[in-house]
């Protein structure tokens, strides 16, 4: 490019377009020419004072718009930016133009045409709308005459934004909480899609995220960039912005492509089932060792998906400097979450051998251990304080216990036995949650009797009982006996409870109601003197193989 024009591309910057024009006649004039001689395609973006805050040079096809995310957006605003960009070829407003529109929420996308003398002949506008009409989301306006480009683009502008506030303050959240989109891919069936977006509503508002609304996508082959289409996605966008969400919360796990593919595409925030998970298991860890192991598990997850745009460290972490020659900064928070990593390790080592101590001294006074599992929220907790009178936090919500709690408790008949609570599982538990909260799983392996709580209220439980039994066989504990809990009787009727005993082989009871909990604590007492009974016969017996 020459240096002439360069220069006026640089002059650009200084011209400002009156509030009800979508671009002056003048500019809209200058930036033609210029774009016909360089034979590419010129893009401006003006704000709301009609200054232009960027030009973009493109090809002959398209240009390129950058990131905008220090501009604003959410709670039904719109970006407070207007892109008008030239189109060498005598072609409207293009697919591409109202994808940007959308996915970027700008105020409104216009196109420039010009004649073959490369004067502007008309300009063509379009912008969303807060409701969609005839399936399509956007309007698509009367092309204006390029000497007259008046449509009181303020005007329209603020009316536009107000109608989208005032969709978004007619929907009652809690007050602080973010709105999320929650939005599911999936090639499953209805049924068992729709039970996992139940299910995401409820993580999402543990972790105090308010749910605007939920699409399901049914489709046969997932597309390796976007999950979805970008159609889809843009549709998506404007849903989200017509409801007020300012997040896109996804049920599958999204790569780190995925991500970056879809962060590249619209400015707001993504993020998928794991990553919420982990922000809710980083808000209830209370001990030292809950809080190291959930910042592992949160910078293991968070260390592929360091690309170049857009990265944020994890609020652990805290923020992180360029240090050193040569070395760009997301080279530096690589290096410095992989050191970080290593030193977590090294104290949850630690941990685990304090934790083998413990063990190695609890198996020498010889108590036997009762473990209480289960789906989150099932009531292992409310239980563990109804049979050992103790008060452990319980609570009606996902994932209410992280750090593993140890009580004694004296049966009737003189037996004496350590019950332990520990985290809830759940469906798809994270791969990174499940190597970080090894040293509190390790408890489970050295359980003589495991109590496997469901909550029969729900309506999945039965699907919450494959889930768990698929993580006890992953973790290799399949194999310690295993006493059925039915938890919630109250909420259930007695015919139905019975058959489900009978079924399951299970002991029906309320967690917080002491006196249904006698046929489960006979059963309890019973067991552990078998298992008892049986490692003492193995313990005699095994000099005898020693001596022969």
């Amino acid at each position: 490019m020459k240096a002439n024009q360069v220069r006026r591309l640089n002059n650009l910057y200084r011209r400002r377009t009156p509030p009800a024009f979508v671009v002056s006649p003048e500019l809209a004039k200058a930036v033609s020419r210029l774009s016909f001689e360089i034979r590419r395609q010129i893009g401006l973006l003006i704000d709301r004072r009609g200054w232009i805050t960027h030009v973009i040079v493109g090809n002959h096809q398209t240009i390129v718009i950058p990131n905008l995310e220090k501009y604003r957006s959410g709670g039904g605003r719109l970006k407070g930016l207007r892109c008008v960009h030239t189109h060498l070829q005598h072609d409207p407003l293009t697919q591409d133009d109202l994808m940007d529109l959308a996915l970027l929420k700008l105020d409104m996308m216009a196109a420039i045409t010009m004649d073959k003398e490369g004067r502007p002949d008309h300009i063509h506008t379009a912008h969303l709308l807060p409701k969609g009409r005839n399936g399509e989301n956007w309007r698509i306006l009367p092309s204006l005459p390029p000497w007259a480009p008046d449509i009181d683009c303020q005007a329209l502008i603020r009316s536009l934004e107000s109608e989208f506030a005032r969709k978004v303050r007619s929907q009652k959240v809690k007050r602080k909480w973010e709105r999320a989109l929650l939005v599911s891919v999936t090639a499953a069936p209805r049924g068992v899609a729709e039970d996992s977006m139940v299910e995401l509503r409820e993580l999402a508002e543990s972790c105090n995220i308010a749910v605007v609304d939920t699409v399901i996508q049914y489709r046969q082959k997932i597309d390796p960039r976007f999950l979805m289409g970008e159609g889809k996605l843009s549709q998506l966008v404007i849903l989200a912005l017509q409801k007020g969400a300012d997040l896109l919360i996804f049920d599958q796990e999204l790569n780190p492509s995925q991500v970056r593919s879809i962060t590249d595409l619209t400015d707001m925030k993504v993020i998928d089932r794991t990553q919420m998970i982990l922000d809710i298991f980083a808000q209830r860890a209370r001990s030292r060792e809950g809080k190291i192991q959930v910042e592992l598990a949160q910078l293991k997850y968070l260390l592929p998906r360091l690309v170049g745009k857009g990265t944020a460290m994890s609020r652990l972490t805290g923020g992180i400097g360029g240090r050193g020659p040569g070395e760009t900064k997301l080279e530096v928070d690589r290096r410095r979450v992989r050191n970080r990593i290593g030193h977590l390790e090294k104290l949850l080592r630690e941990i685990q051998k304090q934790r083998g101590q413990r063990r190695a001294r609890r198996n020498k006074r010889g108590l036997p251990v009762i473990s209480i599992i289960g789906y989150t929220n099932a009531g292992k907790s409310t239980l563990l304080n109804t049979l050992t009178k103790s008060s452990v936090l319980a609570e009606s919500r996902l994932f209410a216990t992280l750090d593993p709690t140890s009580k004694r408790k004296k049966f009737p008949r003189d037996v004496e036995v350590i019950i332990t609570d520990t985290v809830g599982f759940i469906r798809q538990l994270p791969e990174e949650l499940i190597t970080a909260f090894r040293a509190t799983l390790e408890e489970l392996e050295d359980a003589d009797l495991l109590l496997h709580i469901i909550d029969i209220s729900n309506p999945r439980f039965a699907d919450q009982v494959q889930s768990v039994e698929r993580i006890l066989e992953s973790l290799h504990l399949d194999k310690i006996p295993v006493l059925r809990v039915l938890n919630k009787q109250d909420r259930v009727d007695p015919m139905t409870i019975k058959k489900l005993a009978r079924t399951l082989d299970a002991v029906a009871i309320s967690a917080k109601d002491e006196r249904t909990l006698t046929d489960l604590l006979d059963k309890m007492e019973l067991q552990i003197k078998r298992i008892m009974r049986r490692k003492t016969s193995a313990n005699e017996a095994r000099p005898l193989l020693a001596v022969s």
